[in-house]
């Protein structure tokens, strides 16, 4: 599954899309007030490692921030249904954007959902 990713969209695809997703992020209403004002550029090369790890196997994300430990590192975040799901539409809505079809959006998009609802914590 990951090569899939890997062919089609490497890391190039994988930052283009986090970038249309926190371009998203930044105006929304419901998940923008989540994150911090001063740190934009930190989450969004954040996320954009995790995916560069989990699917192209890259380590700088374990280099800089050891394990993902993803639920853990939620918790703060109050995290309800409404979150995830806004999530998952502004990420299909970077995906849309950035054109990732086919095999590595039938990759990507089960994997987001899952991820997102294991955030979920409310």
């Amino acid at each position: 599954m990951e090569q899939i990713v890997a062919r089609e969209l490497g890391a190039e695809g994988i930052a283009r899309m986090v970038a249309g997703f926190y371009r998203r992020v930044k105006t929304d209403d419901l998940i923008g007030p989540l994150y911090p004002d001063d740190d934009w550029e930190g989450a969004e090369q954040r996320l954009r490692e995790f995916l560069q790890f989990r699917f192209l196997g890259d380590e700088s994300y374990i280099a800089n921030r050891g394990h993902p430990r993803l639920r853990m590192r939620h918790f703060p975040f109050v995290i309800k249904e409404a979150h995830r799901n806004r999530w998952i539409e502004l990420m299909e809505a970077a995906m849309d954007e950035t054109n990732i079809t086919g095999e590595a959006r039938a990759v990507i998009s089960p994997f987001f959902a899952q991820v997102a609802e294991a955030m979920r914590n409310h």
